[in-house]
């Protein structure tokens, strides 16, 4: 499906506007409704730890839409998205156990501590393009991993640093009704910018640059909006997971984790609103599912993934929209 389909700003073209036309209204719903019954079920049907795997899916899918409004929409592939959400856990962190916040008033000053860090580094790394902004984002990725591991005073380094948990306890099932609320009201939010006129201009900006400046689009600014956004989004959800699971490491700064993101993305479909829920509930279930096969998982999952893009590259949601298309029915001449 195109970008405008998926968020109504446009009316589709071609033969899927026929199938989208025959769809009720009541059909349409059920594609919401029914993952949120599903969404909130899910602690009647798995156990403690299925739980605790679902809410690590959701930690990655809020992360996998926050950077897909900045790679998939705007056409900005950063590789520091997972450096934000480190940045939003340790802050909030800090806030809490040094100044005595509140958990609650912790994760707020890790959100907008990493909102302030995405809009400086957007406002000196977003005037380049492609391979540039790539490696500029994973330099200050990297760079903050080893901050972290070496002021070993301030962070414990490797040790790790014990902080207070979110609900005040471990049980997965409360932590778990905060992260579904969390993906719930980050979908919400970029739903919101793609059916506005920021969503408009992003694209535009995606597909050509000089071509939106010529139409009188602040192709900085925008950009700079984005990138600022989807920083702030992944400093709340790093804080909120931070104080989940109650211990920070290093180690969840690594490059591993922005692979993951990008691999969930692109596995449920980039440049999809639901793609990077798809994906990250897919790759999370199937990395769980090869934790037994010990180093050989990780070569499954990547073979996995390699065989999916080459069957079909629009990614998993792509694949069900045209299998829906071809199995429902034909419209009448």
């Amino acid at each position: 499906m195109g970008e405008l389909r998926e968020v109504g700003t446009a009316p589709v073209p071609g033969p899927a506007a026929a199938l989208i036309g025959r769809i009720r209204p009541a059909a349409r719903r059920s594609w919401v409704v029914l993952p949120a019954a599903l969404a909130l079920a899910a602690p009647l049907l798995l156990s403690s730890y299925g739980v605790h795997v679902a809410i690590v899916a959701l930690y990655y899918a809020v992360l996998g839409a926050s950077w897909n409004l900045v790679a998939g929409y705007t056409g900005q592939f950063s590789l520091a998205h997972h450096a934000f959400a480190g940045l939003g856990a340790y802050a909030s962190a800090g806030a809490v156990l040094a100044l005595g916040f509140p958990v609650w008033a912790g994760i707020v000053v890790g959100t907008l501590a990493a909102a302030l860090s995405g809009y400086l580094l957007g406002g000196l790394t977003l005037r380049m393009r492609g391979i540039y902004l790539a490696i500029t984002t994973w330099a200050f990725a990297e760079s903050f991993r080893i901050l972290l591991a070496v002021n070993y005073q301030v962070t414990r380094g490797d040790m790790g640093l014990i902080v207070p948990l979110l609900m005040g306890t471990l049980d997965p099932v409360p932590n778990y009704y905060v992260f579904v609320g969390l993906t719930a009201g980050v979908l919400l939010l970029s739903a919101a910018v793609l059916r506005s006129k920021v969503g408009l201009r992003i694209r535009a900006i995606r597909d050509d640059e000089e071509a939106a400046a010529v139409r009188g689009i602040d192709v900085v600014r925008w950009k700079k909006f984005v990138f600022t956004l989807s920083a702030a989004i992944a400093g709340l959800t790093g804080a909120v997971y931070g104080h989940y699971i109650g211990l920070l490491a290093p180690s969840q700064v690594r490059f591993t984790e922005m692979a993951f993101i990008i691999i969930s993305v692109v596995l449920g479909g980039f440049r999809s609103f639901w793609g990077p829920v798809v994906g990250a509930v897919v790759a999370e279930g199937l990395a769980e599912a090869l934790r037994l096969s010990g180093e050989v998982r990780m070569v499954l999952f990547g073979f996995f993934v390699i065989v999916l893009m080459r069957a079909y590259p629009a990614g998993l949601v792509g694949l069900v929209a045209a299998l829906g298309q071809r199995l429902g029915p034909r419209p009448k001449p």
